[in-house]
C-alpha cells in the first residue's frame, strides 16, 4: 500500500518534471481543426480505481492524427478492441492515442505534426473524438498540462 501511494505521490512532481523538460503547454493540438473536450481527465484515486485517464478530443472519423511533439513510436495496434496508437517523447513521456488507424510503425520517428494516423469510430465513445492520455513513469495525468490547456498556478502575495 505504501509503494502506491509513493507513486500516486510523485505523479504531480514527475508531471512537473517532464512539464518542464518538454516545453510546459508546447505540444500541438492532435486533431487540427478541433480544441472542443468532450470528457475532461479525472485522475483514479488509485493506480486500479475508477477515473478517466486523459481526454476526449472532439474529432471525426477521418480526421487526420498528428504527432503532438517529436517523438518515437512505441506502439500501434489493437488493445482489447481498440486500435491505439503510442508515441514516447522526451523523458520518456508516453502519449497514446485511441482509436486511431495508425499510418506509422513501431520505431518510426515522428515530428511534431506529422500525420501518425486517421481517427476512426470506436468503442470508447463511438464516432466524434479521440481519447488522447499521456503518462510519466507509468502514472496517467492530464494532457492538457503538454497541450497547454491548464494553466500554471501563480501564487500572489497576501494582502
Amino acid at each position: 500500500m505504501l509503494a502506491v501511494t509513493l507513486i500516486l505521490a510523485d505523479a504531480p512532481a514527475a508531471a512537473a518534471r517532464a512539464a518542464s523538460d518538454d516545453a510546459y503547454g508546447s505540444w500541438a493540438w492532435p486533431v487540427e481543426h478541433a480544441r472542443a473536450i468532450d470528457r475532461d481527465f479525472e485522475a483514479p484515486a488509485s493506480p486500479y480505481g475508477p477515473g478517466h485517464r486523459g481526454i476526449d478530443v472532439r474529432a471525426r472519423s477521418g480526421d487526420e492524427l498528428k504527432a503532438p511533439a517529436n517523438g518515437v513510436v512505441r506502439f500501434a495496434g489493437i488493445v482489447v478492441n481498440r486500435p491505439v496508437l503510442t508515441i514516447e517523447h522526451a523523458n520518456g513521456v508516453l502519449s497514446s492515442y485511441e482509436a486511431v488507424d495508425a499510418t506509422v510503425a513501431v520505431g518510426d520517428p515522428v515530428e511534431r505534426g506529422e500525420v501518425v494516423g486517421t481517427v476512426v469510430d470506436g468503442p470508447h465513445c463511438g464516432a466524434g473524438c479521440v481519447h488522447v492520455g499521456v503518462r510519466i513513469d507509468g502514472a496517467y495525468v492530464n494532457p492538457l498540462l503538454f497541450l497547454g490547456g491548464v494553466p500554471r498556478a501563480v501564487l500572489l502575495p497576501m494582502g
